[in-house]
């Protein structure tokens, strides 16, 4: 239950007024920390991964971290509330800024038949998915609350066995024509219909489920496609999916923000995915054969003798797919050395006698740079 979780700031460790950079970057270093990958068979990794998860999912998303900030953890619970603004109009009412002009200026132009077919609304929604997802593309089901026809009058907003009548004041059109003398001469005006409020029909028995509006909102569980090779921000267009129209016409779409979730060790740069190769000092020296985490799992890659820190390798084609094409991007490696901490007396022995066995011929890189430094003091 809602109370019973802790708070998502403290999760990720931040203040609530934290960036969207310093959330990200909370979520990476938690996220490697408790990834299931390195703690195989740890119960309390794999709930502190999970939870890490939800908090990111929730602080990442602005509309979601808006509720969150204002009513906790119930803002974000989607069986609490009526689930927020779905952008249908003002509370579902069909404005038409066409009828405010011509209230204010007598506009003299057509107006569309209040009772012709119009599209409905399109809606919108977000979904927060996993880097590995992203890359491989997955289905995924997304909870919306839709405007649709009510069942109970079919949408005429009319109680069953009544049916709308055409306004008598406007005649169906849903406007008022006026005329008023003036020093100028006779003005004629035209305004909403008063009587029908620009509906053009008027409803003498409204319909109980739906208070005569003919639309009610409902709860809906959409399931999506997501394209493999999706990045992080893109929107998915649902045709159809949004609310339902309004005399016969065409419903509207669904569109879905996508956010992908930062991977605790590969990053993504257009369609290849980089990724930081720790190698000891011997292994970069000697060369060695090391296992490479990819997208499609572990694969072994050699290393040359007398690697150094900064050297890139490119793994051809195990980066991201491309969306709705063929091929993929690569991955690169990018090596980094770690040098050996809390040495021993033996050790550190060793490493003096290879250090003045190696000698300056075996550091060019080195014994450039002091000559440059020597060169700038005799010049």
């Amino acid at each position: 239950m809602a109370e019973n979780k802790r708070d998502y700031y403290e999760v990720l460790g931040l203040g609530k007024g934290a960036s969207e950079d310093e959330i990200k970057k909370a979520y990476r270093r938690l996220a490697k920390k408790y990834h299931p990958d390195l703690n195989p068979g740890d119960k309390q990794a794999e709930a502190n991964f999970k939870e890490v998860n939800e908090a990111y999912e929730v602080l990442s998303d602005s509309q979601k971290r808006a509720r969150y900030d204002q009513y906790g953890h119930a803002g974000v619970d989607p069986n609490f509330g009526a689930g927020g603004y779905q952008g249908y109009g003002f509370d579902g009412m069909d404005f038409d800024f066409g009828d405010l002009f011509s209230s204010f200026f007598g506009g003299s132009g057509r107006r569309q038949n209040p009772n012709a077919p119009r599209r409905g609304s399109d809606i919108s929604a977000s979904i927060v998915i996993s880097f590995e997802e992203a890359a491989r593309g997955c289905k995924k089901q997304v909870d919306v609350r839709v405007i649709t026809a009510c069942d109970e009058c079919n949408g005429s907003g009319a109680a069953k066995g009544t049916s709308p009548k055409t306004c008598p004041t406007c005649h169906g059109s849903g406007q008022e024509r006026r005329q008023q003398r003036t020093p100028f001469g006779v003005i004629q005006t035209q305004t909403i219909c008063s009587r029908c409020r620009g509906r053009g029909r008027i409803i003498e028995t409204p319909c109980h489920a739906c208070d005569g509006t003919g639309h009610v909102r409902r709860p809906s569980s959409i399931g999506i496609n997501i394209p493999a090779g999706i990045d992080d921000g893109q929107i998915i267009t649902i045709r159809g999916k949004g609310n339902s129209g309004t005399n016969g016409g065409p419903a509207g779409d669904l569109q879905v923000s996508v956010a992908v979730r930062p991977h605790p060790i590969f990053e993504r740069e257009g369609y290849d995915v980089w990724y930081e190769l720790p190698l000891t000092f011997v292994q970069a020296a000697l060369g060695a054969e090391v296992d490479v985490p990819t997208l499609d799992g572990n694969i072994k890659h050699v290393i040359k003798e007398g690697t150094q820190p900064g050297d890139m390798f490119r793994l051809k084609g195990k980066g991201i797919p491309f969306v709705n094409g063929r091929g993929h991007g690569d991955q690169i490696l990018k090596v980094t050395i770690e040098v050996p901490q809390k040495l021993n007396a033996t050790q550190k022995k060793l490493l003096k006698e290879l250090e003045e066995a190696c000698g300056e011929g075996n550091y060019p890189k080195r014994r450039t740079f002091f000559q440059k430094v020597k060169d700038a003091f005799n010049s």
